[in-house]
């Protein structure tokens, strides 16, 4: 394997930094699309403001009323990790603003499927709420909402995913992009989108004097930015100014210890210092946990947790999430290594062999983990992968999908559609991940059909996986300093990566950690005697170690460890060869 690597330009013409910000970190910016102070200001101040989003004086109006009148609210979310924090924002909200009744309800994933299904509402019915507020869902939810209508319910639909050709008939809809909305970001996740609608709801009671009249104390939105931070960093929306505003503040509180006792004590259980937080601790250390409850049992165990306020509470159920995701890696393993064993026995390991749209299937895959397998395999062969598993009746699959750059999914999967309509039952999504149901009988032909839109959309060249990078460090940059300063010059994430360089080492030292981690000593090729430590997850153990390397090429990321009070400098390696 060769590692393709691409550095990112060094040009900073354009740019307006002042000379605070140093210039390593300038560069760094600018090749992000960042080209001033103003642009990674991250005060609250910046949020982008509401009035442009359609459908949000409706929404508010239509949630003032009911809530004045002491109507029964039912919020409807989402199994992952942006659906439990849009549905605890929503609850925790609503209660603190002297909503008489509200409650929450997500579907099981195995029972339900996604969204505000016909089925769901009929389960939503036997609590007779006036009120259904979908968050994380809804702008596919046609029947799901006509349903709920039909039985006398209203809907307000808060979603951020990409709609169809028809929108629901919801007395409201508050989605960034909804046709005809003008608001600048599109990349709010569901819980950015149902933190506006209820700042807005706060709006609104304020000016019909709710608060005074009852004499309830106004809640501060503020409050909620820990939800808001996990969320959009484990929904992987791009990070664009807003949504770096809203990680950043939440992360702030939570470091302050301004954080509800769920998060706090998911994070605990990673063992993740509080005070140190970033945004990759969100995406790595809780999302995964809560997002285990999803995928292998009942969100509402997630929801709950995030609801608590007692501590201990909390932390019995983080505790449960926990296990729930040991469980959850150890099938993940399995499926994984299934679906490599398959892959060989076709022989298709080579690019030549290989379809440019692959689609993998095992009856008895785990339905909750098809998403993960997807990506990793994504990630191994660098190409679009829709992972299947079998559902309950026996006569239906259904697939995970996860893409590359170049290549939007939901898009490739609304031309498929297009042209053989008889093949997919439903499907959904964003651009890089996505999902559909389609009967067994359709498997072999959908594959076809998939990888044939690959390939019409793709080019060779997009096969190959490029990694980005800021470039070579010196010896002198291998320091603490810099490296704290890195990690805080975030949040990092999506469209707004951490940065990452690439350069050779002497391999001084190689071993195995935790089954699958290479544990390695390096060195600068212009200083032996200079040793950093470095890491390398997920490794392939056919091929590390290597006791006969002794130089490699890395690309990876300047990181800071902590290990009994001692910080260090330490490698995050994305890529190994050895040289």
């Amino acid at each position: 394997m060769t590692i393709n690597i691409r550095r990112r330009s060094t040009d900073l013409a354009g740019s307006q930094f002042s000379d605070s910000i140093p210039p390593l970190l300038q560069r760094i910016y600018h090749s992000r699309d960042v080209v001033s102070d103003a642009d990674i200001d991250t005060a609250l101040s910046g949020l982008l403001s509401p009035d442009l989003m359609k459908g949000l004086p409706e929404a508010v109006s239509l949630l003032a009323d009911h809530l004045i009148a002491g109507k029964r609210l039912l919020v409807v979310g989402d199994f992952d990790c942006d659906g439990a924090t849009s549905s605890a924002l929503a609850v925790s909200s609503l209660r603190a603003m002297g909503a008489s009744y509200v409650d929450f309800l997500v579907p099981n994933r195995f029972d339900y499927g996604y969204g505000l299904t016909p089925e769901i509402v009929a389960v939503a019915s036997q609590q007779s709420p006036d009120l259904i507020i979908t968050v994380d869902n809804g702008i596919s939810s046609i029947a799901g909402v006509a349903a709920a209508q039909q039985a006398g319910m209203k809907v307000l639909v808060t979603d951020h995913h990409l709609p169809g050709n028809e929108l629901p008939s919801a007395d409201a809809i508050v989605n960034p992009n909804q046709p005809g909305c003008d608001f600048p970001s599109k990349n709010l996740a569901g819980v950015g989108v149902i933190f506006y609608v209820m700042s807005g709801l706060r709006a609104e009671l304020r000016q019909r004097d709710w608060f005074s009249l009852q004499g309830i104390v106004e809640p501060n939105m503020a409050d909620v930015l820990d939800l808001v931070s996990l969320g959009t960093v484990a929904d992987v929306v791009a990070l664009d100014k807003n949504n770096r505003i809203l990680v950043e503040q939440g992360l702030r509180r939570m470091r302050a210890g301004r954080v509800r006792p769920g998060i706090k004590a998911l994070l605990e259980i990673a063992k993740r210092r509080m005070d140190r937080l970033v945004s990759s601790d969100l995406g790595f250390a809780a999302g995964p946990r809560l997002n285990a409850a999803g995928r292998l049992d009942d969100m509402s165990l997630g929801i709950q947790c995030l609801l608590a306020t007692d501590e201990y509470q909390a932390r019995e159920m983080a505790t449960q999430m926990d296990e729930l995701n040991q469980d959850r890696k150890s099938i993940e393993t399995s499926m994984q290594r299934e679906a490599m064993q398959s892959l060989e026995r076709l022989n298709i390991d080579d690019q030549g062999g290989m379809p440019w749209g692959l689609c993998i299937y095992q009856p008895e895959w785990h339905q909750g983990v098809i998403g993960i397998l997807a990506s990793r395999i994504k990630d191994k062969y660098h190409r679009p992968v829709i992972a299947f598993a079998d559902t309950e009746d026996g006569e239906e699959i259904k697939g995970s999908a996860r893409s590359i750059q170049g290549l939007h999914i939901r898009d490739a999967l609304d031309a498929v559609a297009a042209k053989h309509p008889e093949l997919l039952t439903k499907f959904g999504g964003h651009a890089m991940a996505a999902g559909m149901s389609l009967k067994k009988a359709n498997y072999t032909a959908f594959s076809q059909a998939f990888d044939e839109e690959v390939k019409r959309q793709l080019s060779a060249e997009d096969l190959q996986a490029i990694y980005l990078s800021d470039g070579e460090l010196a010896r002198s940059d291998f320091n603490l300093p810099l490296a704290q300063m890195l990690r805080d010059a975030g949040p990092w994430g999506q469209h707004f990566p951490e940065p990452v360089f690439d350069g050779e080492f002497y391999l001084i030292q190689q071993r195995i950690v935790g089954e699958k981690h290479l544990k390695m000593v390096l060195a600068p090729l212009d200083d032996k005697q200079f040793v950093i430590d470095a890491i390398a997850f997920n490794i392939d153990v056919k091929c590390w170690p290597n006791n006969a390397a002794e130089r490699v090429q890395l690309v990876y990321k300047l990181d800071v460890n902590e290990f009994r009070g001692n910080q260090t400098v330490q490698l995050m390696v994305d890529q190994i060869e050895a040289v």
